[in-house]
This record gives structure tokens, C-alpha cells and sequence, in this order.
């Protein structure tokens, strides 16, 4: 087969990749970094929550991200960006608010001329915890595990680490079998 590379082929040459995930917030922006081998290795190297309630007004609270995600890009480097996807949220005027807070942190990024990949709720459950309906705890606890981090992660925080980890299983996967993530989805 043209294009694929050889199941089980070694990527363990590979240099290291460091990945920015964010968990976007209006109240607080999640942030976390890894950093992944070829050979499945992945180390933490960075998290926190951007806490955005003290500001006056919401626009504030959209250059806080923008400028906050700025300096922790400039000091950690990272190689690729994951964030996550917006949701339906029951109430709209909660779902603009993500979704402006979202375009700041895509922004901030896209700024400094990095890509940014993309990933559901549900898609992100399912990398870390296996199930795609598992709830806050379960994924501050398996982040915790997978990353070796001792200690109750902050939740914000957690789903960022949440999100670079899962970029960083289908990074993998795509490398391995050699074909796009948009390919994966079933065609009806």
C-alpha cells in the first residue's frame, strides 16, 4: 500500500514534541504542557489555570487569555497546539462566552504561528479514560496517573493535560498507521 507506513514500524528516532493543550474558559482557562517521544514516552512539563473572574469586564478577561497564553508560549516553546471544541451549552449567552474565549486562546496561538488541532469532549474522555462519559474527577485522576503528578490536579488545569495528552495519542496513531485524522471517521 502506497502512503502507509509498515504496522509496527519505529518512530522511537523521532525527536521530542512538546504540546500546549488549553481547556478554555470565561472564568478560568485551563493550560497544560507536555512534552512526547517516539517511543510513547510523556513527561509534564508545565499547567496552571488562568483565573480570569478578577477583571472588570469581560473584554478584559479575553486579553487576559490572549496575553497570558502569549508569555507561557514564549517560555515553554511548544511544537504543536490542541484545544478543545465547543459544546452546546444549554444556555447561550455561557456558550458565546466560551466561544470567545476560545477564539482569544486560538488567537493567541495562531499569533505566533502555530497550528491548532481540535478535539471533542467526548474525544478527549475517550483517550484518557477510556469512556466517553466520565466525569471531572475521573479525568483529574488518570491525568494524575498518566503523567505521574502528585496530588489533586486543579480541574481546569487537568482538562488541558487532558487535551495535550489525547493530541498527543492520535499524533501517535497517525504516525503509526500513516493516515490523516480526517480519515478516521466513517463515511455514510
Amino acid at each position: 500500500m502506497i502512503g502507509l507506513r509498515q504496522y509496527g514500524a519505529s518512530t522511537a528516532a523521532l525527536p521530542p514534541v512538546r504540546i500546549l493543550g488549553i481547556d478554555p474558559g470565561s472564568q478560568r482557562t485551563g493550560v497544560g504542557i507536555i512534552e512526547t517521544d517516539g517511543a510513547g514516552n510523556t513527561r509534564h512539563v508545565f499547567h496552571t489555570a488562568i483565573r480570569l473572574v478578577d477583571n472588570e469586564t469581560f473584554a478584559q478577561r479575553l486579553k487576559q487569555i490572549f496575553d497570558a497564553l502569549g508569555a507561557i508560549i514564549e517560555e515553554h516553546r511548544p511544537d504543536e497546539v490542541a484545544i478543545e471544541r465547543v459544546f452546546m451549552a444549554k444556555n447561550p449567552d455561557s456558550a458565546l462566552k466560551l466561544g470567545q474565549a476560545r477564539g482569544a486562546a486560538i488567537c493567541a496561538v495562531v499569533t505566533r504561528n502555530l497550528a491548532v488541532a481540535e478535539y471533542a469532549p467526548k474525544e478527549i474522555k475517550q483517550a484518557v479514560v477510556g469512556g466517553g462519559g466520565a466525569d471531572k474527577t475521573q479525568i483529574q485522576h488518570m491525568v494524575g496517573v498518566l503523567l505521574q503528578l502528585p496530588g489533586k490536579l486543579q480541574a481546569d488545569a487537568a482538562d488541558a493535560l487532558a487535551i495535550a495528552l489525547t493530541h498527543a495519542h492520535t499524533r501517535a496513531t497517525t504516525q503509526r498507521i500513516g493516515i490523516p485524522r480526517t480519515a478516521w471517521r466513517r463515511r455514510r
